[in-house]
């Protein structure tokens, strides 16, 4: 139960600062090599940085993954997440806590991949406004919940961001617009019922595509808004796929981690150019070891 403290706090006391620097302007898109780096760039360097990641001589996939698995379309094509044990590793970043069953590889930091990630019970609470001051209103409750249920904390704690774009720019987030839910996992659905549990509810979020870039250093909105860019050039660049949904973030480490080495990914729902929308398939995961690129 401490490690549900630890990541949520580790959010909390980061994000402030990662705010900050994205509303005075000075944090920009870093280039693959330097992402999570404080250092601003250059409007050139990031507009070189954002196609480089786009790898429009990479294919996109013709049709998504199956449920829990991952296929690698840009940014660094040959680093990879490898799970020992149930702990996630990519380099110096690691997940220590276990993700729920049938979830597809974390995106390690300096990539993009598709991947398809299967319906999953989550305990909510949702809000407006300010998400740093949010963050303590959630919590406690989301905690608590957890707790009454007896159920160990899995990683990520996610965030959906629904209706925050700003104005002009819906690859970019602006908390006076909109609302936010952030969601502690179950690792099984069988581990409790859902519906309605105090100010938390308990609800199966559907089966979703998503296109993901991994991400290294603090936690928070300006984070969120490093990445965002990141996947709307990879989407110009591969014009067969379109956004089909809100903006979500993940969030794997607690404060005992260097901010460094903090391990997160900003991810958008997409899907085919003409799919037809259809109700999201409860599909059983791949039985496959979970790789990234797999």
């Amino acid at each position: 139960m401490n490690r549900a403290v630890q990541i949520v706090l580790s959010i909390v006391s980061t994000g402030l600062c990662a705010m900050a620097c994205a509303t005075d302007g000075s944090r920009t898109t870093p280039s693959p090599a330097a992402l999570g780096d404080d250092a601003a760039t250059k409007d050139a360097t990031q507009a070189a940085a954002e196609q480089a990641w786009a790898a429009k001589d990479v294919p996109a996939p013709t049709e998504a993954p199956k449920v829990g698995t991952t296929v690698r379309v840009g940014g660094d094509l040959k680093v990879e997440s490898n799970l020992d044990g149930e702990t996630w590793r990519s380099g110096r970043c690691l997940i220590e806590a276990p993700l729920p069953v049938g979830y597809p590889a974390p995106t390690p930091p300096g990539s993009i991949d598709l991947k398809t990630y299967p319906v999953v019970r989550r305990a909510e609470i949702t809000a407006k406004g300010s998400t740093m001051v949010g963050m303590n209103f959630a919590f406690f409750p989301l905690f608590n919940h957890i707790k009454d249920r007896d159920i160990a904390m899995t990683s990520p704690v996610e965030m959906d961001y629904r209706g925050m774009e700003s104005e002009g720019n819906p690859y970019q987030l602006d908390e006076s617009k909109g609302e936010w839910t952030m969601s502690f996992l179950y690792r099984q659905r069988e581990q409790g019922p859902t519906g309605d549990a105090g100010r938390v509810k308990v609800r199966d979020n559907d089966q979703v595509t998503v296109l993901s870039v991994g991400l290294k250093g603090p936690y928070g909105i300006g984070r969120v808004n490093e990445g965002l860019p990141i996947l709307e050039s990879w989407l110009k660049a591969h014009p067969e796929w379109e956004r089909a949904g809100d903006v979500r973030a993940f969030s794997y480490n607690g404060p005992q981690v260097r901010n460094a080495n903090k391990w997160s990914e900003v991810q958008l729902p997409v899907r085919k150019v003409g799919a037809v929308p259809s109700t999201p398939k409860d599909e059983a995961p791949s039985t496959a070891a979970p790789t990234a690129g797999s």
